[in-house]
């Protein structure tokens, strides 16, 4: 009896250590639970991009078209540092592995699957290829649209809206700000002239007075399709008018050559 009675501390001693180990496993349970669910949050926050890719795109087209021309003309090489550099698109290899088929087909140059349109293509990027995003800070081409004159490239956006003095300071200094760190006027003659030419191309349109558009330097010489059938039309008609010349020519000699046979008829019939 005093054996069974001594058992009985040990017997509770044994539960209550069971039921703390059975407590603790359920903590650490929990917290793995949680700690996943966070882990999973981050993930989900980590693919979240506060960055517009159309805009990003058509501030790269217009650095391509009325930008880079001039900068390869000059031979000067942009330094990755310049917000304009290519580096510094967070959108540029997806962009670059955007195969166009035909009109209604695009296709992913990663995984080689086709879309019917641009948007699902951008859409297949960012479910399936959003590790090969960019996600330093400063990579935001869209950033610099204010600067660029994004908003003049929108065919869309027809209606002029009024001119706000303060929006065309800030992208105004902006502007100048590009110019002063992509081409350093203490880096020779080739970034002094790119400098100057950036002012007059891109920032003296940032202004509420008028009289000053963007890109009044021009931009890249693209043949359009009018363009194209124009020389082809000069092409075909060119031997058609050189045939109708050389017919003309031929017949104004035949013309001649008669001209004198009459003349020297004439000449022999007349009496002595």
């Amino acid at each position: 009896m005093g054996g069974a009675v001594g058992a009985i501390p040990i017997l509770v001693a044994a539960l209550v250590l069971s039921l703390c180990l059975h407590g603790c496993r359920s903590v650490q349970e929990l917290s793995g639970v949680a700690g996943t669910r966070t882990h999973l949050q981050d993930d989900t926050k980590k693919h979240e991009v506060h960055c517009s890719r159309e805009r990003s795109r058509i501030a790269w087209k217009i650095i391509e078209e009325y930008l880079m021309p001039f900068v390869e003309q000059e031979q000067y090489e942009i330094s990755s540092k310049c917000r304009l550099h290519s580096d510094n698109d967070m959108f540029r290899e997806q962009e670059q592995h955007k195969i166009h088929v035909e009109t209604n087909e695009w296709r992913c140059g990663f995984c080689k699957k086709s879309f019917r349109a641009e948007k699902f293509l951008d859409q297949h990027f960012d479910n399936r290829h959003y590790n090969l995003l960019n996600y330093s800070q400063g990579q935001c081409l869209a950033d610099l649209c204010g600067a660029l004159h994004c908003d003049r490239m929108v065919e869309s956006k027809k209606s002029k809206t009024k001119c706000n003095p303060a929006a065309a300071a800030r992208n105004h200094h902006l502007c100048e700000s590009l110019a002063d760190n992509c081409f350093p006027t203490n880096q020779g003659h080739s970034a002094s002239r790119l400098h100057e030419f950036f002012l007059r191309q891109f920032c003296d349109a940032h202004t509420c007075t008028g009289g000053k558009k963007p890109f009044s330097r021009g931009g890249k010489k693209q043949s359009s399709v009018l363009y194209l059938a124009v020389c082809i039309l000069i092409v075909m008609l060119l031997p058609l008018f050189y045939l109708m010349v050389y017919l003309h020519q031929r017949e104004m000699k035949k013309h001649i050559q008669d001209l004198k046979r009459i003349r020297k008829t004439g000449q022999k019939t007349k009496p002595s």
